[in-house]
């Protein structure tokens, strides 16, 4: 099986506004600036044989003020930028109560099912408490940037910036590696 890092899109992979103390995607193409000092850092990951997928909420597709074509030109920006093998999207209100609406594990469940996924040797970057939730409930460590939107749940670390994330997977894949050569003997 594969091992796989799901990265948080709003926060991580490009830059999302605060308005009211809270994030907001952006809605338009013109509105979405990458996060493009994340290019070698997920270089990094796939040069260490991890798959990477994109996970993102987009209640705005239901809500009716997002069109998909804008967003299906965002993520094909983002593609053309970063090395991601996937980008899963919930297009759900909170009040759809959808299970792919993180912090419910749906999308991890369903590209675990997609990419033939190991989730428990799998790993989740973001900067909010909804992705480090799903990450718990589909087994998945978690690792956490710091900022404002960590709230109270599980995390397994939280790190001050997506290099320090980056390291700690790699050192963890690598310890998991050498653990399993040891005990194959």
């Amino acid at each position: 099986m594969k091992i796989g890092v799901f990265i948080e899109r709003d926060g991580i992979l490009n830059r999302a506004r605060v308005e009211r103390q809270y994030q907001v995607s952006p809605l338009t193409l013109e509105d979405f600036e990458l996060n493009t000092e994340a290019k070698p850092l997920l270089e990094r990951l796939k040069a260490a044989g991890l798959l990477l997928l994109a996970t993102t909420n987009q209640p705005g597709l239901s809500r009716g003020y997002q069109s998909r074509r804008e967003l299906d030109s965002m993520h094909q920006r983002l593609r053309s930028v970063f090395p991601l093998d996937d980008i899963l999207v919930c297009p759900h209100d909170e009040t759809d109560h959808c299970p792919c609406r993180k912090p419910k594990p749906g999308l991890l469940i369903e590209a675990a099912f997609k990419w033939h996924l190991d989730l428990d040797h799998s790993f989740v970057i973001s900067d909010k408490w909804q992705d480090a939730e799903a990450a718990r409930t589909a087994g998945c460590t978690s690792l956490l940037l710091q900022s404002p939107w960590l709230g109270t749940v599980h995390r397994d670390f939280v790190l001050p910036d997506l290099a320090a994330a980056v390291d700690k997977i790699v050192a963890l894949k690598t310890s998991v590696r050498a653990l399993e050569k040891k005990y194959d003997k």
